[in-house]
């Protein structure tokens, strides 16, 4: 979408909106409308905005090919692997159902994977359907954002890590779903797939 890359553009050059607004003699909630996609600049515009922010209308418009390393950020744009699931086994976590790949700018790809989120506990911030780019990595930080997996059949999910004296809460951002609070022998069938950096819509 061009308001996703026009967002992922002006941060890369670390601009702010009021910052591009400023430059372009529009208002910032012109800016903002762009980004949350509820309303696309004309073409002239879309030059100078490619131009401020060392990129080309195309790339802003998703006219070319992202392989061919037009990246926005000061990382070639590489292709993750996108899965569908992530489940405990045998002592490693397994990367199940295979949906091809997505470009994203990272320094180390294979530290990537891209995961297809499911169900509405994440809303309004994700949605069903929404890419979530994680960096694979065994411990969060409170308040981080990531994929955990947990209990004896445990299958991979998407939650706000929050510790709470020796106790884990999984938080759901959707208030129609309750905390998942873990403890005792339960911290010990909960494992962490990785930090979620970054999601996107994808369908």
């Amino acid at each position: 979408m061009f308001a996703e890359r026009l967002k992922q553009a002006r941060t890369a050059k670390s601009l702010s909106q009021a910052e591009v607004s400023r430059r372009l003699g529009v208002t910032q909630q012109a800016v903002g409308k762009w980004e949350t996609g509820r309303s696309t600049p004309d073409p002239q515009t879309v030059a100078r905005l490619a131009e401020m922010l060392d990129t080309t209308a195309d790339a802003l418009l998703g006219l070319h090919d992202a392989a061919a390393g037009q990246a926005f950020s000061r990382y070639t744009q590489c292709a993750i692997p996108v899965v569908g699931t992530v489940k405990a086994g045998y002592g490693a976590l397994a990367f199940e159902e295979d949906y091809g790949t997505e470009y994203a700018g990272v320094k180390d790809p294979d530290q990537y994977f891209y995961l297809v989120v499911k169900g509405d506990s994440m809303e309004p911030r994700i949605s069903d359907g929404d890419l979530a780019l994680v960096h694979r990595q065994p411990t969060l930080d409170n308040g981080d954002l990531g994929v955990l997996v947990y209990g004896t059949e445990g299958e991979g999910t998407l939650k706000k890590y929050i510790r709470r004296g020796n106790a884990v809460v999984l938080h759901p951002f959707n208030p129609a779903y309750e905390d998942l609070v873990l403890k005792g022998e339960e911290l010990e069938h909960l494992y962490v797939a990785g930090k979620v950096v970054e999601t996107k819509a994808r369908w």
